[in-house]
């Protein structure tokens, strides 16, 4: 046999060996031994996800409270304002000039009732002297008294065409980030249109929603609304590239109306964003994780599916396997599943040769570390020969 050959052989024996150490076969032993483990409890680590949009403490919509033509932008999409900063200026023309027409009619009505003031001392005191009767000194007060309402009238007309000419001078009612701009300077807006949105980034809060089956368990776990929320683990944020958020974040708040189309309850996790790396309507999804000191774990190796549906072979005393459905924890890490039920401390399972079972097949149960004993010796065991003879088979 040349080098080649050989260095073949070899090749395919550690292929051989290989196979007899993966979950679905077995090594030809030429006995019926099937290597069996008994449940026990465990530690489990686990986490539940849930898509998550991504909004800021305190977005507020900007619109004018009055029609017009913008005639100047004065600050730029995602720049920092602060509360009360101008933002806008709407055409404000026809604004002033009915300011300066009420300014006018005030300094008209001030001018009457001044003149009204000086006619009524004067009949005051031409009454004090008998010139004049009552009739005359009490219209003179009617007058300076009709002069005054009409200075105030005029001054209230005065006041309403001051805030008429501030409405046109759009300001951020909270300090926060200027979001898009949608209007140029000289559009035409209406107190209907959202010039833009200011949104305070410096938390944010992500909205996902949890089933109303799992807000049940939470909530009969811990006993009320709040003790849920104050025990549940910090949340991680998963963006919407893949990467972990560096900070984690507190669910704070529970919703407690129960959404009929979807069957789930809107939570919100607050986030500390001082990078300002979040912004207000992204996306990400919610990491919360769970940890179980008495978890039943098996490998995913000696499960079979059906139909949506997992088994595993368990086994009784008289040795006979039972074809078992169990139910699963939805998260797993890939190699292992949470068992949630159809299995129980002290049950024995198969875990390697269960495709060449069958329910109610009786077996010889062995350790699974005589199990791999037994897949050396026979590797070394076998020549050349058989390694032929098995790849034919």
């Amino acid at each position: 046999m040349n080098k080649k050959n050989i260095i073949l052989l070899v090749a395919v024996a550690a292929m051989a060996a290989s196979c007899g150490k993966s979950g679905g076969g077995r090594p030809n032993f030429g006995d019926n031994e099937y290597p069996v483990m008994t449940v026990g409890m465990q530690s489990a680590a686990s986490q539940s996800t849930y898509p998550a949009s991504i909004k800021g403490v305190q977005d507020v919509q900007i619109s004018p409270k009055l029609g017009g033509f913008i005639t100047r932008i004065l600050v730029k999409e995602g720049q920092s304002v602060s509360a009360g900063q101008l933002l806008f200026e709407i055409d404000n023309q026809t604004y002033q000039a009915q300011v300066r027409q009420m300014q006018a009619a005030v300094n008209t009505a001030q001018s009457q009732v001044n003149t009204a003031e000086l006619t009524y001392q004067n009949s005051k005191q031409l009454h004090e002297n008998k010139v004049i009767g009552d009739f005359e000194l009490q219209t003179a007060e009617n007058a300076m008294n009709s002069a005054k309402a009409q200075l105030a009238q005029a001054q209230a007309a005065l006041a309403s065409a001051k805030e008429a000419l501030s409405f046109c001078y759009v300001k951020s009612p909270a300090a926060g980030i200027v979001g898009t701009l949608p209007f140029k300077v000289g559009a035409l807006v209406s107190a209907a249109n959202v010039l833009t949105t200011v949104s305070n980034n410096s938390q944010m809060e992500v909205y996902f929603s949890m089933t109303e089956k799992d807000v049940l368990a939470m909530q009969r776990a811990y006993g009320s609304h709040g003790e849920a929320l104050s025990e549940l683990p910090k949340v991680k944020l998963k963006l919407a590239d893949g990467t972990e958020y560096g900070y984690e974040g507190t669910v704070t708040k529970m919703s407690g109306v129960i959404d009929q189309a979807t069957g789930t309850v809107q939570m919100i996790a607050l986030f500390q964003n001082p990078d300002r790396l979040l912004k207000s309507g992204g996306s990400g999804t919610i990491i919360i994780p769970e940890s179980n000191d008495q978890a039943i774990v098996i490998p995913q190796s000696c499960v079979t599916e059906v139909q949506n549906k997992k088994f595993v072979y368990t086994l009784g005393n008289d040795n006979k396997v039972k074809y078992t459905e169990i139910k699963v924890a939805p998260q797993n890490d890939g190699n292992n599943y949470v068992v949630t039920e159809g299995l129980q401390v002290g049950d024995k399972y198969v875990t390697n040769g269960i495709t060449k079972l069958s329910d109610q097949m009786e077996i010889v149960p062995i350790t699974p570390e005589r199990y791999q004993q037994k897949i050396d010796e026979q590797a070394k065991a076998m020549t050349a020969g058989d390694i032929v003879s098995s790849m034919k088979k």
